[in-house]
């Protein structure tokens, strides 16, 4: 047996359903034995992008409704502020810190790998404006990493993995990865067109995985069918669907049936006509998905997630009253809208505010399909007390690590711990620390108020980033600071 074997058969001896013993407690009805899962992770949508989130420029009617028939997460958060690292903890319920994974995944196109012998090196070369030396991104997810597709494969599942994956190239794909149905995830990180056939000048095959059906047609309504396709032909299977459409990410071109009335409506501080009808393109795909799911008979036996991979990329929208966007580590790069809706379990209309994030869906699933969690740390917690019975979870702190440079953005890593969070900077201003309960906007730093708070929480920091094996920028001695003789 090797060593990728090895790990995805090296189970832990206890099984992880006291979970759900917990969600039983209060006297909650029995929940369905080894429910279907559909998790929807849209690309780049912000906080504020639903209605039902706040925004009063986009359109989303299925997913408000989506909310008012379950449960909504106010303090939702990506793993990372840019797309891989996120994806991959979303996959593994480990942080991008252990995984590795840190930063977006080059495609091929792009400079990344094809095989193992293209790594990286473990740092990057030494930039002389740089204070710190970063490590190197990976191309890849490793394969010894357990996904949750191989995870609930033993408990019988079938899975299907749609849209976007980014998470390495042919070799690394989702089919390569535990899933046994993969249509359009490749390497991109975008798609090279939203009209059939998904080519654009550089990119002339379009988008592997996901053939040309009808030329024109806009590729999250063509996402869309396909995840009713197989949610047809698998509904007396238990099953897995990973729905990733593209959406919104860049480029960011206009639904033509839907622009319209964008162009038309009063604009406020969200404006982008072409995004909007993207988002809105996004709630009519999901409006399908739930539908089949009702029509099929399969509401009370389906878990459906709703989230993002990141925060809103500034420019096409805007995430007020959150501070920024994608890639920063204020709220508005990292705060996400979350749903969840489980007919018959998840009380409609309900909210939850505690603090969950990516890696939580893959040990909640694990107990919700009643399998051992991998013998390997596992950084999530389990949402069945929340899903269940309006509990709440075992967790001190929730941690980001992003050690690169993205043009103005500095190598950081972050600690929320109840209220408080700092953020921790390898280069410019070392720490910055707020009190998100009365400061969601993360308008005022408090760290030279609270020094005391500052050392606890970094040593925390430094404590959690030692135990996950976290790759740490180092010292430059080649640094030139500006203005230096």
């Amino acid at each position: 047996m090797n060593r990728r074997d090895f790990l995805k058969n090296a189970l832990l001896s206890a099984p992880v359903l006291a979970a759900i013993s917990h969600g039983q407690a209060r006297g909650a009805p029995p929940l369905p034995e080894k429910p279907n899962f559909v998790l929807v992770n849209v690309d780049d949508l912000g906080w504020t992008d639903l209605a039902c989130f706040g925004s009063t420029f986009y359109e989303t009617p299925n997913l408000d409704k989506l909310a008012k028939e379950g449960l909504k997460f106010t303090d939702a958060y990506a793993a990372c502020a840019v797309c891989s690292p996120t994806r991959a903890a979303i996959v593994t319920g480990r942080y991008p810190a252990r995984t590795g994974v840190t930063d977006w995944i080059r495609a091929r196109f792009q400079g990344g790998g094809t095989s193992e012998k293209d790594r990286p090196p473990e740092y990057v070369k030494p930039n002389p404006k740089h204070k710190v030396i970063c490590p190197s991104n990976p191309y890849w997810l490793e394969h010894d990493e357990v996904t949750l597709a191989e995870a609930l494969k033993p408990a019988g599942y079938v899975s299907c993995h749609i849209g976007k994956w980014h998470l390495g190239p042919d070799d690394w794909y989702p089919q390569k990865q535990g899933f046994d149905a993969n249509i359009g995830g490749c390497d991109y990180g975008q798609p090279p067109s939203y009209y059939d056939p998904y080519t654009n000048k550089r990119l002339t095959q379009g988008i592997p995985g996901l053939p040309s059906r009808k030329e024109g047609e806009f590729l999250t309504d063509r996402e869309g069918d396909e995840a009713v396709r197989f949610l047809t032909a698998n509904k007396d299977n238990r099953f897995l669907l990973y729905y990733c459409p593209y959406a919104v990410h860049t480029p960011i071109q206009a639904h033509k049936d839907l622009v319209g009335k964008y162009q038309e409506k009063p604009k406020t501080n969200q404006k982008n006509a072409a995004y909007a009808s993207m988002v809105e393109s996004v709630d009519i795909a999901v409006g399908k998905i739930v539908k089949a799911l009702d029509d099929l008979g399969l509401a009370e036996k389906t878990l459906v997630i709703f989230t993002s991979d990141n925060g809103g990329l500034l420019g096409p929208t805007n995430n007020t009253p959150l501070r920024s966007g994608k890639g920063n580590p204020y709220e508005g790069g990292i705060r996400i809208p979350q749903i969840a809706r489980w007919k018959g379990v998840v009380k409609p209309g309900s909210t939850c505010s505690v603090p969950v994030t990516s890696v939580d869906f893959f040990p909640t699933f694990c107990a919700l399909a009643g399998v051992d969690l991998p013998k390997r740390p596992i950084d999530g917690a389990s949402l069945v007390p929340i899903l269940t019975d309006g509990g709440t979870i075992d967790r001190d702190a929730i941690y980001w690590h992003f050690p690169h440079y993205r043009g103005r953005i500095m190598p950081y890593s972050i600690v929320r711990n109840g209220d408080w969070k700092l953020i921790k900077r390898y280069d410019g201003k070392p720490f910055e620390l707020f009190n998100l309960k009365d400061d969601p906007g993360e308008t005022t730093d408090l760290a030279e108020k609270e020094p005391d708070r500052v050392r606890e929480l970094d040593a925390r920091l430094v404590a959690w980033l030692r135990s996950a094996n976290a790759k740490i920028p180092k010292p430059n001695p080649d640094y030139a600071p500006k203005g230096a003789k």
